[in-house]
């Protein structure tokens, strides 16, 4: 389950990678840690322009399954996500890399995997939905209008299965699997859903809790 990650690169960066058309996002700083809760960039699709907007992580659980928000989604058969995984609900997740957590004792140890040590722009394979009501924290709670976003799971390759044996999530490379994701139909876009090959990923970072390339 991956609940950290990393975008640390710049804002025109990914207007060029995403080819997004409308900047909605605002002042968007390099992320070296992103977790659960929290704001980050995402790409849609609006009257058929990508647009560049913020949302906060984690969708509210289905009925029944607790309280806290989901940020990984695997079983996409359940009607409960059916309904996000429409084109006009998916979305794009940039990232540089991303954190999974090593079971050493006594604390666990974040393991950060890039496509390379020079932390290329990627995305991950999101869903995005509206919802009203509260989230942040008890301390800074945000109550109103939100958009929230998610992004899908799938087994693990065997550059992440030795850290994270359960799963490991949807990373898209290229413009083609960017267009496919938005816009194909259902069917055909959750073919995306399956782990990256080996050749494709690397541990790049261990031990700190946020990561950014060298120099950076």
């Amino acid at each position: 389950m991956c609940n950290l990650y990393s975008v640390h690169t710049t804002q025109e960066a990914m207007r060029r990678a995403f080819e997004i058309a409308r900047d909605s996002a605002g002042n968007v700083p390099p992320l070296p840690a992103i977790f659960p809760d929290q704001v980050a960039p995402v790409v849609r699709t609006l009257n058929g322009e990508r647009e560049l907007i913020q949302m906060r992580w984690g969708f509210p659980p289905p009925p029944k399954v607790g309280t806290q928000p989901v940020t990984n989604v695997r079983n996409v058969g359940s009607p409960f996500w059916r309904a996000w995984l429409k084109p006009r609900y998916r979305c794009l997740v940039p990232l540089t890399s991303f954190s999974e957590y090593k079971d050493t004792k006594p604390r666990k140890i974040p393991v950060w995997f890039a496509l390379s040590k020079e932390r290329p722009l990627a995305a991950f394979a999101g869903i995005w939905r509206p919802w009203t009501g509260v989230r942040g924290t008890k301390a800074e709670p945000a109550e109103g209008e939100h958009l929230l976003y998610s992004f899908l799971t799938s087994e693990p390759n065997g550059v992440v299965g030795p850290i994270h044996p359960k799963a490991m999530p949807v990373i898209l490379t290229t413009p083609e699997e960017y267009e496919t994701w938005l816009t194909a139909s259902t069917e055909v876009a959750l073919k995306l859903q399956r782990p990256l090959h080996d050749d494709m990923l690397e541990i790049v970072a261990e031990g700190a809790r946020s990561d950014q390339p060298e120099g950076a």
